[in-house]
């Protein structure tokens, strides 16, 4: 143990923070696993219609954050080790990891911002055009297929149509929409758009405020880790 007084103490803090920089990328972890497990997403996303895999633009951002969690636990674990040995070789290597990190961290969060509508309007437009098929008054196979997709959307959202649903809609109403325990209103009739948007706005919500904690700490810890190396350098024992 070469380093003493304050800067013993901030070698303390870091190993403290790394740690709990390790456990933020555990929960990453498993919030990034039960979003791509999650029941609702799970069902509407793995539909198919025509042909047409549902839009997949929101599993390609939860296997980003399954990637982020993993690195995160083991920079964590690097930052935790190099405190406790003193080791300036980790310590830098950690630094570096972290401005990486950080850097890739503001990136997806632009990203995401800009895009911030982009899943939802994917598979209402998915929707849309299910929609349509679904309400053709010829029947066919297609039109069977569609409201199949419909069914699934509908008894996953608890909703009913887009909301400003025209009479041929009004007439397969009945058996595409789930049913309301309350006798007065027999069907379900929020519109599906709107749930939608409700539903991945929710998550994105999620993985913003946990993002901005993250980045909190890590600016903590890449201004520890510099004051600490430099504390270590400047010891008469290196």
């Amino acid at each position: 143990m070469a380093v003493t007084g304050c800067s013993q103490c901030i070698k303390y803090m870091l190993f403290f923070l790394n740690f709990i920089f390790w456990l933020a990328g555990g929960v990453i972890l498993g919030v990034a696993l039960w979003l791509r497990h999650d029941s609702q997403t799970s069902n509407l996303l793995m539909l198919q219609f025509d042909g047409t895999q549902a839009p997949g633009t929101f599993y390609i951002s939860v296997y980003v954050l399954i990637a982020i969690g993993a690195v995160m636990m083991f920079v964590g674990f690097l930052g935790c080790y190099g405190a406790i040995q003193e080791s300036q070789c980790l310590l830098g290597t950690f630094f570096t990891c972290l401005v990486m990190l950080f850097a890739c961290e503001v990136a997806a969060g632009i990203w995401g911002f800009i895009n911030r509508d982009t899943i939802s309007t994917e598979l209402i437009n998915f929707y849309d055009t299910a929609y349509i098929k679904a309400v053709d008054p010829v029947e066919t196979t297609s039109r069977q297929a569609a409201a199949k997709v419909l069914e699934v959307f509908h008894d996953t959202l608890e909703c009913c149509g887009k909301g400003d649903d025209n009479e041929l809609f009004t007439a397969v109403q009945a058996s595409l929409c789930p049913k309301k325990t309350n006798p007065v209103d027999l069907l379900i009739s929020q519109s599906c758009h709107t749930k939608l948007r409700e539903l991945f706005s929710e998550k994105l919500h999620v993985i913003g405020l946990a993002a901005l904690v993250i980045a909190v700490i890590m600016v903590f810890e890449m201004i520890f880790t510099m004051v600490l190396c430099c504390a270590i350098r400047n010891t008469p024992a290196y």
